[in-house]
């Protein structure tokens, strides 16, 4: 939890949307690789949607900045999952709730190749940081550190094109899971 009381209070008062995609070729997803001084992790490619910003705009922009995909070269997305996320987390800022609206899109081996291999995004002190696109087959998911925390229920799809009745994910709390 946040040191300070106020800041605890303050805890999850602001909402953020975060639009992302799982981005499939056959049996493959691109997810990006963050390599830390004391962890690796991964995330599907995305991002915060920008005050009034349309939501698929904002993932049609996320694609574009991470992945150099257009999203029109790409089957129409598909929400999959929403993820809940209460996590508190470092820094001098309460740590807004987030709501993660997880997409599914699929693209032809010919874009696969026309893809960007690496992220660079942008760090406060005006730094970047490099994220490795890797494509990785889906069955192989459950026990990478993704997050949101999707590995398990990626990874028990039948098939990447497999209907959903229940697009709801366990929420992410601190009971849960440990910021890395």
């Amino acid at each position: 939890m946040t040191a300070n009381p106020a800041e605890h209070a303050a805890a999850f008062t602001r909402i953020k949307i975060r639009t992302g995609a799982l981005v499939f070729c056959g049996d493959d997803v691109a997810l990006i690789r963050r390599d830390r001084a004391n962890s690796v992790h991964y995330t599907p490619p995305g991002g915060n949607v920008e005050p009034g910003e349309d939501l698929l705009a904002a993932l049609g922009r996320e694609l574009a900045e991470e992945l150099a995909l257009n999203i029109d070269q790409a089957t129409p997305p598909q929400l999959l999952w929403v993820a809940d996320q209460m996590v508190t987390r470092p820094g001098p800022t309460a740590p807004p709730r987030k709501l993660h609206l997880v997409y599914r899109l699929h693209v032809s081996p010919e874009v696969r190749d026309r893809m960007a291999a690496e992220e660079h995004d942008e760090l406060p002190d005006g730094g970047r940081e490099v994220g490795i696109v890797e494509w990785i087959d889906y069955r192989k998911t459950a026990d990478l550190p993704i997050f949101p925390p999707i590995g398990p229920a990626l990874a028990a799809l039948s098939s990447p094109h497999a209907t959903l009745t229940d697009a709801a994910l366990p929420a992410v709390t601190d009971e849960n899971y440990t910021w890395i």
